[in-house]
Formats: C-alpha cells, structure tokens, sequence
C-alpha cells in the first residue's frame, strides 16, 4: 500500500536497547528518505523528546529499564500528537494489540519488513496529523463561539439597556400626565424592590416586579383627560371608565414578550387582600405577591406624596395605615415586611426617587 501524497516526516525517533536493531531501522528508514535519531532507553528518548522535534517515536516492547509501555504513557501524557509504533516480537502479538488499546498507533512486529514499516508510519503520521487539525479546528470554533457570544452579550446588554431607557421614558411619561408629583412610578418601583428583596426574591422576580411597578398605571395613557385630570370626584360611570386602566394597560404590556411577566402585575396592582380592590376581585394568596406588595408602596407614597387637597403626610402615618390594615386591605406578610424597614430607608429612598415635575392632577 503507497499513498498518493504521503506525509513529510521531518524525523523519527527509534527507542531500543539493542543497539543493532536501532542501527537496522535507521538505515531501513534512511531508504524510505526519513531522517532519524535513536535512544537506548526511555529515559533517553523522554530527554530527546523534550529538546527536539519527532514526527514520530518507534519503540520497543521489551526495553531494560522503562518499558515500551511505560514510555508510551509517558509520550501519550506528554507528546499527545506525537505517533508512536509499538514494536513487538512474534509472541507478543497481543500485547501489542494492548498497546494500541493504550493509546499506540499500531504495531510492528519483528524482524521488520521495510514496505510495511514505511505504509505504518506514514498512516499513523498522518492521523496525527489529522487529528491535529481537527484539535485546531475545534479549539478556533471554541474561540469563534466564545467571541460570538460575547458579541451577542453585548448586544443583548445594549438592547437591554435601550429597553430601559425605553420604560423610563415611559413611566415618566404616565407620571407627567396623571400625578402633580413627579416620580411615583420610581418610588413605587424602588419600595417594591426594597420590600421583595428584603422576602428573598428572585432575581427574575425583582426584574418583574420592577417593570410592572414602573408601568402599573400605563393604561391611564388612554383614559380621557375629562375624567383623568378632573378636580373633583368621578362618577360611578366615570369611575368604572377610570378602573378600565388596570385590564388597558395588561392588553398593551402582555404582548411585548420581554414584558410578559411583569403585566400581571399592571392587571392586579389595585387588587386588595380582603377582594375589594379590581378588576378580578381578587383575594389574599390569589393575588401575585408583585401586587400584594404594589398594594402596600402604593398607599405609602399616595399617603406620603402632596395632593392638591392636602399636602404629603409623614412616614409614620403611613406606617400606621398599613398596620391597621394588614390581614384585611394588606397581605400580612408584605405588610409585616415593610414594617420592619426603618422610616429613615424608606425616606432615603424617597428622596433618592422623587423628581418634581410640573403635571395635572390624579384620580386613583
């Protein structure tokens, strides 16, 4: 068997403590015009090994010191792309089929005929060599992936934050229409934050949260301005147009899908505990925790924020709302929770929050 284009091997490295068949091979390789170097044991081949570079290793079986199978673990640990040919007598046949099963590329098997040596070492040269280039191939596709991947991490941050400064324009934009104080929807957002995030919640969960919070009124976007901006008190009619907002503003967030989850709580954010809040009359555990909790900030900043019929009230008349409340109009747990807080946060991050900007008035 001859190849068509056989591998250029640059030189080959014979280990065998008879000095004579080491001599024998090497000219039987000079004729097949392969370069050569010997080594009387293992521990000279390992020394050649680390100072030159081999194609490939033709050794032994049967060597005084480090055997031909040691030294093959020894190469496949520290030279894996390295060929190595197994050389073995007539009765060491299988043990030479074991040492392919160890990581040889084959086996020859004394005395030595010159045209099956040669095919041998070039096949196994060659698979190296093989072997080699898909090494390479798949560690640039690692590469390449890795490199995509950051790319698309960038993007998707990019397109994240583009999201964000999307939602803050957003919610700013409901503020300006139907709050005299700017910034409730960054304060509703940063308490339900700090409320859920003190209940151990998800990092998906505190996502939601904060979206719905920052978007929970955007259905008043399309309530007219006759009843939203009117100074006094609505009718029954106008106030079920004005209750309208919550399922408005749940059909426009549900269909963007990254928004998905945080429009249930834009449905439920005036749901109460005890079924009296709307549109589904929800009660206690069946209301989302996201609402549960919206219940809560909302009545505090409506409590602590100026109306045009009275000005802001402080925390601990908030806090004391929520305490005569809790079981009935607030979940107990959320309630408890906010409690727990220090006035002095809950007014750190009020003013963190708050922006006054001009606007109209709000009928809740």
């Amino acid at each position: 068997m001859t190849f068509l284009n056989p591998p250029s091997i640059s030189q080959v490295l014979i280990v065998d403590d008879e000095i004579s068949f080491c001599k024998v091979l090497a000219v039987m390789l000079e004729q097949g015009a392969i370069p050569s170097k010997s080594a009387s044991g293992g521990e000279e081949a390992l020394r050649l090994l680390a100072n030159e570079p081999f194609d490939a290793v033709i050794a032994d079986l049967q060597m005084m010191g480090m055997s031909g199978m040691e030294l093959l673990a020894q190469i496949r640990h520290q030279y894996p792309h390295v060929a190595f040919l197994m050389v073995t007598g007539v009765d060491d046949v299988r043990v030479g089929i074991q040492a392919m099963h160890r990581g040889a590329d084959d086996y020859l098997v004394k005395p030595l005929q010159l045209d099956a040596a040669l095919v041998s070492l070039e096949r196994a040269v060659q698979r190296k060599r093989l072997e080699q280039e898909v090494e390479s191939y798949r560690h640039h596709l690692e590469e390449m992936v890795a490199e995509r991947t950051q790319q698309l991490q960038l993007a998707l941050a990019e397109i994240e934050r583009s999201y964000g400064q999307t939602l803050e324009v957003l919610g700013e934009a409901i503020d300006l229409r139907d709050s005299q104080t700017g910034g409730h929807s960054r304060r509703v957002t940063l308490y339900s934050i700090k409320i859920l995030t003190a209940m151990g919640g998800s990092e998906q969960q505190l996502r939601s949260i904060a979206v719905g919070a920052w978007l929970h009124d955007i259905g008043k976007l399309a309530i007219p301005d006759s009843i939203l901006l009117k100074p006094g008190a609505l009718t029954e009619e106008e106030r079920q147009v004005m209750q309208r907002h919550a399922q408005i503003g749940y059909d426009l967030v549900k269909r963007i899908p990254f928004l998905a989850e945080a429009a249930e709580i834009v449905l439920t954010h005036h749901e109460r505990n005890d079924g009296t809040g709307y549109p589904q009359r929800l009660k206690a555990e069946d209301i989302p925790l996201g609402a549960r909790i919206f219940a809560v900030v909302d009545t505090v900043d409506a409590m602590t924020s100026d109306r045009p019929y009275r000005s802001a009230l402080p925390f601990s008349e908030a806090r004391g709302e929520i305490q005569r409340g809790s079981g009935s109009k607030y979940a107990s747990r959320v309630a408890d929770m906010f409690l727990s807080i220090p006035t002095e946060t809950w007014e750190a991050l009020r003013t963190e929050a708050t922006v006054k900007i001009p606007a109209g008035s709000a009928n809740s």
